[in-house]
């Protein structure tokens, strides 16, 4: 569960950083026209992340150049301010693989490295969370509740579907023969 954690968190900071880059070259550079989205994996819009390189839907606010090159900025100042959080917290996921294999078990060393993963992992959200934070200030209030509305539509559309499999397990439960 931990290493999951602690992967998951390494891609999204990384996501996080690669999909601002990718964005702030602006559709030119991608050579998509202009308000297009960008599409990644699977068809989801916003590349590898799923939704965008900060957790907007960047795409979809008709930003303007100078939003634009501002974003752009932005995104490449926080990528060296994060290369220092980057890096403990691979250090931290390397030390945590290695606690959880190393024979014999080190109950005390793995409990360590799974308190510095942790610790490593609550800067990399903040720092995330600094970074949404920042870009959207650079939005206009027509922009910022327009993403607001797109971030209730898609955790409506999530939640839809987190009870649609929900009620599908217990369908299958109820199928299931029970053993005694």
């Amino acid at each position: 569960m931990n290493r999951f954690r602690s992967l998951t968190a390494g891609v999204l900071v990384a996501g996080l950083f690669a999909g601002g880059v990718a964005f702030a070259q602006g559709p030119a550079a991608s050579g998509r026209p202009a308000g297009a989205p960008a599409f990644g994996r699977g068809g989801r819009p916003g590349g590898p992340g799923g939704r965008g390189d900060v957790g907007l839907p960047l795409p979809q606010l008709n930003l303007s150049d100078t939003q634009r090159q501002q974003i752009r900025d932005l995104v490449q100042l926080r990528l060296q301010d994060g290369k220092d959080v980057q890096d403990r917290l691979h250090a931290a996921q390397d030390a945590m693989r290695k606690a959880t294999e190393a024979l014999p078990i080190n109950e005390g060393a793995i409990r360590a490295a799974a308190q510095t993963l942790s610790l490593a992992e609550a800067d990399a959200a903040v720092q995330q969370a600094r970074v949404r934070g920042e870009v959207f200030a650079l939005l206009t209030p027509d922009q910022q509740a327009q993403a607001q509305k797109l971030q209730q539509d898609r955790d409506a559309r999530v939640s839809a579907r987190e009870n649609r499999q929900e009620q599908r397990r217990d369908r299958f439960a109820q199928r299931q023969p029970r053993q005694q």
